[in-house]
């Protein structure tokens, strides 16, 4: 896990690459590698990469960044790790490669040599890739299948900048700062600003999956090698045995030269990749759990359980246990961390920081259960909105004057999204806007100004968006999995796990989220028993503890709105949005 960061001036450009900004790129990412940092310029002014490292895999010098190629064509940096670089590395050398390292990153340079881009479908893993080939005078620019780990680029046309964080872009002080008006009413919208934009116009996020190709010349190129809508509309059922698959991605996701630990809550989710770790690793893994002391003794306190399941597995355990007292303490500092804004990633913060005092550099996290294996209320919950209120979508003014007629009103008993429910609950898309929204459409121009409010909700066209990543897939749970996972797993659970484990140098791993894994799953899920989240636990060995498998779903909650009084997470979104210099 790294931090990179690239410049292309092109051969167009009156000046050479700035070396001045692109350390300073660099050394804005400094928590994301503390372990080294390298920095290289074309001799002829054209490009150059920056890396900060955190070293996961070849400790040594051998493994440092940018990295060259044997015959000097390629340079590349590179964050994430592939997991099957063993794999990969085998078929190379049977080929004739030979490496001078044991790093992923050097195989990725072997394997883009023989296939070019050809090679990111091949790469299980979480990656941003930056590579440069000197025969073509290009760059090349590749996110991982599902968005794990980010990537940001701003291109003038002239000169392309790309870096792992919009705040390492901003720092280098080579773009503008225009505001985009969708990434506003966007953060407000969702509680994080959906790709593709950012709060700038200049800056946007490559897309998941995909891969674009800078020229010197100016020229740009770009695709996909991974579309996951097309994935989950063109899927069929078929045989495949789940807990080989389960165990086969946590094995994977062990692959580390530094100990690595588990986040640990009461969920199924974390419990059984620890059973799983536990089973796969030749010592006991390391495990550490969140707690808050406002929930202890209640219903909603993870830490007995957790406890429970550590004792049941006997992993090194830590419990740390957040108050509000120290939430405010942190607040700022947690504040200054977040690269982009978000409701979310409090949690996530807090457990990295456990993590790494204990000493850990990698942990694993059970997120990206819940949308693989349908694990959210949404997923019974949405297609019981839309069978009720479809009546309405023939009537589409009627929902509109219902709305209007209730907004003023309606918040004062319920929620205000309850005024939307005939107008959207109807059509999937709008039925999970009315899930997952923070603010409604219908109110954005009262924590907006107003004009940008419109525009920024007429750039998203969130019901536009919403549709088009669930369009085509003909199972109600794959819909939801589709809406889950583009929106709220990338948007949101994925970027603050970036931001909230960089911020303490601790790489975050998610074997739940992995493509090997999606596409052995994908023809179990649509069979006639598809398997939902006890399946899935029931690959633990030896079984996790009873009152784990009987305890009932209640998510992980965390107090912030309380330790603020606040009633609820639009208080605090007001405050992340203030911290990001807006008013």
């Amino acid at each position: 896990m790294c931090g990179i960061a690239a410049i292309l001036a092109g051969s167009s450009a009156s000046v050479p690459v700035d070396g001045g900004e692109l350390l300073r790129m660099r050394e804005r990412m400094i928590a994301r590698g503390p372990d080294g940092a390298g920095l290289w310029l074309s001799p002829h002014g054209l490009v150059g990469l920056a890396h900060r490292r955190l070293a996961i895999l070849d400790l040594s010098e051998a493994g440092a960044q940018p990295m060259a190629s044997e015959c000097g064509r390629f340079r590349l940096v590179f964050n994430g790790e592939i997991y099957n670089h063993r794999e990969l590395r085998a078929g190379l050398e049977a080929e004739g490669a030979r490496f001078r390292s044991h790093s992923d990153t050097e195989v990725i340079l072997a394997l883009y040599a023989r296939r070019g881009r050809a090679m990111l479908d091949s790469l299980r893993g979480m990656f941003a890739i930056a590579l440069w080939d000197e025969e073509k005078q290009g760059l090349l620019l590749a996110r991982d299948h599902f968005g794990i780990k980010p990537l940001y680029v701003a291109d003038d046309g002239r000169t392309l900048r790309a870096a792992s964080q919009v705040k390492a872009l901003l720092a280098g002080g080579g773009i503008g700062t225009a505001p985009d008006p969708a990434g506003h009413a966007g953060f407000f919208l969702w509680g994080h600003v959906p790709e593709p934009h950012t709060l700038y116009r200049a800056i946007r996020p490559l897309p998941a999956g995909s891969w674009l190709w800078a020229g010197a010349d100016g020229r740009r190129d770009e695709g996909r090698f991974f579309d996951f809508r097309r994935e989950l509309a063109d899927a069929r059922a078929g045989q495949g045995d789940l807990r080989a698959a389960l165990a086969e991605s946590v094995r994977l996701h062990l692959e580390a030269d530094v100990p690595v630990g588990v986040f640990l809550s009461a969920g199924l989710d974390s419990t059984t990749l620890a059973a799983l770790a536990r089973e796969a690793a030749p010592l006991a893994p390391r495990t550490v759990t969140l707690g808050f002391a406002e929930f202890e003794g209640s219903a909603r306190d993870e830490v007995p359980l957790a406890e429970l399941v550590a004792a049941h597995y006997g992993t090194d355990h830590q419990t740390h246990r957040v108050t509000g007292a120290e939430f405010a303490a942190c607040r700022d500092r947690i504040l200054e961390d977040m690269d982009q804004p978000s409701v979310d990633g409090v949690n996530t913060w807090f457990v990295a920081r456990a993590a790494a005092r204990a000493g850990l550099k990698v942990a694993l996290s059970g997120l990206g259960g819940d949308e693989l294996f349908a694990g959210y209320n949404d997923f019974t919950a949405i297609p019981k909105l839309v069978r009720t209120f479809r009546p309405f979508q023939a009537l589409p003014g009627l929902g509109r004057l219902l709305r209007q007629a209730a907004r003023p009103w309606i918040g004062r008993v319920t929620s205000p999204k309850a005024a939307g429910l005939a107008e959207y609950g109807g059509q999937w898309a709008g039925a999970y806007l009315l899930r997952r929204g923070l603010v409604m459409p219908w109110e954005l121009d009262k924590v907006l100004d107003p004009d940008m409010a419109r525009a920024g909700l007429d750039a998203l066209a969130p019901l536009t968006a919403l549709g088009a990543a669930s369009d085509g897939i003909g199972s109600d749970r794959l819909k939801i999995t589709a809406l889950e996972t583009a929106f709220y797993m990338r948007n949101q659970l994925l970027r603050d796990s970036d931001w909230a484990g960089m911020a303490h140098s601790l790489e975050i791993r998610t074997p739940l989220v992995d493509i090997g894994l999606f596409r052995a799953v994908l023809p179990l899920i649509m069979g006639a028993d598809p398997p939902g989240k006890r399946q899935m636990a029931c690959s633990a060995r030896p079984p996790l503890p009873a009152p784990v498998m009987e305890r009932a779903k209640t998510g992980f909650f965390v107090p912030v709105a309380q330790w603020l009084g606040e009633k609820d997470l639009r208080g605090w979104a007001g405050r992340v949005y203030r911290a990001f210099g807006q008013p």
